[in-house]
């Protein structure tokens, strides 16, 4: 077995070079104030010794927690994609965990093992996607120190907690008083959870446009379940087999625009010449829908970026310029909507 070679240290470098164990540690750390002839005399030591220098340590990186809950949707990727790639330009690690649903958290003490665990990853920050924390859940998060930033929470929006969204009411007045404008009067609202702040606004905003033009809105015009394609078929199927059936419908969502799509030709119906559809996000869904679909947009890959650059101001003891921030949302017009005259053609022809 070969003998081991001893440990070459910096002053074992300097005296077999002739110069003191400052000059080394210059010519190692690429100082420029050493000649360039003792320069090359301390690195041909260097070799001969084979002398390795302590490997700098690494950098350690900020992490922060995304949290979503339920089934990932095409709204939810896009908020993920643009905290990822906000994450990506600040330098931080985004680590991805599903939240469990509400009520099969009550009845399994999943949601409090969440927070145990959330509390205890040293994360900087976390950040929720359309998620339902209680109050509980947001005393425990305060008691750890935890920033928290929620993006279009599923609660109404509470005072002490930082939310990101857009401006739904406005965006659903829009929806609605574009209906309104091609001669629509029954037009019904297909809408996601009663207790969403986000599904809240935007019906109010329907409701107002509705009350504006003197358009009544029977009860059964409101039908109001979660933001997905299953809902959107149950409740689009709902409002089409009423005895006076909408000749429009303002979805709360794309995914919930489809489900009505996909109900309405079911019946043998057509979009838009014998129903008009709009629905909310802008996701790349209603680019792919045949016909493309009328919807209004939001800049959800911006909500995103911008939630994970408020949780890392608040990480960084700032103070935010507003707990609650919303982005503009704008009405995008494609092929889903059009005059409910078109049906009355549609029906001599």
């Amino acid at each position: 077995m070969p003998p081991l070679r001893s440990r070459v240290t910096l002053a074992t470098v300097a005296s077999s070079a002739g110069v003191s164990v400052a000059t080394v540690s210059k010519v190692l750390n690429g100082r420029s104030d050493v000649s360039e002839s003792t320069r090359a005399r301390v690195q041909e030591v260097l070799r001969e010794h084979e002398y390795v220098g302590r490997r700098p340590e690494p950098v350690e990186r900020s992490t922060l927690e995304l949290f979503f809950q339920g089934v990932v949707n095409s709204y939810s990727i896009e908020v993920i994609q643009g905290v990822l790639e906000a994450g990506q330009a600040a330098e931080v690690d985004i680590v991805l965990s599903s939240r469990p649903p509400r009520p099969q958290a009550r009845s399994t003490g999943r949601a409090a093992q969440w927070i145990r665990d959330l509390t205890a990853s040293n994360r900087r920050a976390a950040i929720g996607i359309t998620s339902d924390l209680t109050a509980a859940d947001l005393a425990a998060l305060s008691r750890a120190r935890l920033p928290l930033v929620v993006v279009d929470p599923l609660n109404i929006a509470q005072p002490d907690v930082t939310s990101v969204g857009s401006t739904n009411f406005a965006g659903g007045m829009a929806a609605t008083q574009h209906l309104l404008s091609l001669g629509h009067r029954r037009i019904a609202y297909l809408g996601g959870p009663p207790t969403s702040g986000c599904n809240q606004a935007r019906m109010n905003g329907f409701r107002g446009a509705m009350e504006a033009a003197g358009a009544p809105v029977p009860k059964d015009y409101v039908w109001l379940r979660e933001f997905l394609y299953a809902d959107g078929l149950a409740g689009g199927a709902a409002l089409l087999d009423l005895p006076e059936p909408p000749t429009a419908i303002f979805a709360g969502s794309d995914e919930v625009a489809l489900g009505a799509m996909e109900a309405a030709r079911a019946r043998g119906l057509r979009v838009p010449e014998d129903l008009s559809i709009v629905g909310f996000d802008d996701t790349q869904v209603a680019r792919l829908a045949s016909p493309q679909l009328t919807t209004v947009k939001q800049p959800i890959r911006e909500m995103g970026a911008v939630a994970l650059r408020t949780a890392l101001q608040l990480a960084a003891g700032e103070k935010v310029d507003s707990h609650h921030v919303e982005l503009a949302t704008r009405l995008i017009i494609r092929d889903s909507t059009a005059s409910p005259a078109r049906i009355s053609a549609a029906a001599v022809s």
